[in-house]
């Protein structure tokens, strides 16, 4: 990731929705950041994108024309063509399938959150952080959706209720410690869960490949 400027994160905003787009922009701000540039549209957004090569672009998943995945093309884009700049996408619907097209091309540096954390200014600012950092971030509440036990997922049952604790806090980001932190328990419990968690799902010991971001995608496949 590009470092931010004087220590101040530089962010993009894009959302059709006026009002929400200079809330987001207000709310970075007050958090220590930098506003580099609003958009409305999608041609906008790369513009801006293209022009300030922000830290961060948060983007509304829906924008014009159509209002239906543009938002996620644009960010598809930036993530190709500008891989300093990560992306936050916004979206008002539980939609597993967008949160995986996303983080199946672009595991680092790319997070999905829903709508309604908006509200919770301390959730966006720390995502948007994350995200700079090059860390995958998905909305725990899909997390939550995707470690609940189902037929339909054998993978998922061979894991312990423990296991899919872990998992479902590696989804939104945390370290190990912050990991051991949420639960109560010792990182190297934590370490011990994620081991099994890999072995359940046949995710070997790879240079190359974030097996942490893998495990995530496992079950967004599914």
């Amino acid at each position: 990731m590009i470092a931010a400027v004087n220590g101040r994160l530089k962010v993009v905003v894009a959302d059709d929705a006026v009002l929400l787009r200079d809330g987001l922009a207000s709310l970075l701000e007050r958090a220590g950041m930098t506003i580099t540039g609003l958009a409305g549209e999608p041609a906008e957004l790369l513009r801006r994108v293209s022009l300030t090569q922000p830290d961060v672009a948060l983007i509304d998943i829906k924008m014009p024309p159509t209002h239906t995945d543009e938002g996620l093309v644009a960010a598809e884009r930036i993530r190709a063509e500008h891989p300093g700049t990560g992306v936050l996408v916004l979206s008002q619907y539980l939609d597993v399938r967008y949160a995986m097209r996303l983080l199946e091309h672009y595991p680092t540096g790319a997070g999905y959150l829903l709508k309604e954390r908006v509200s919770d200014s301390g959730v966006v600012v720390d995502a948007v952080r994350r995200v700079a950092a090059g860390e995958c971030i998905v909305d725990p509440t899909i997390v939550s959706h995707l470690v609940r036990p189902s037929a339909t997922r054998p993978a998922l049952a061979d894991l312990t209720e423990r296991e899919r604790d872990v998992l479902a806090l590696v989804a939104e980001g945390l370290s190990n410690k912050g990991i051991g932190d949420r639960l109560y328990i010792s990182t190297k419990t934590v370490e011990a869960n994620i081991h099994q968690i890999f072995m359940k799902l046949d995710l070997r010991e790879d240079p190359v490949e974030h097996r942490r971001v893998l495990a995530v995608l496992a079950y967004l496949r599914a």
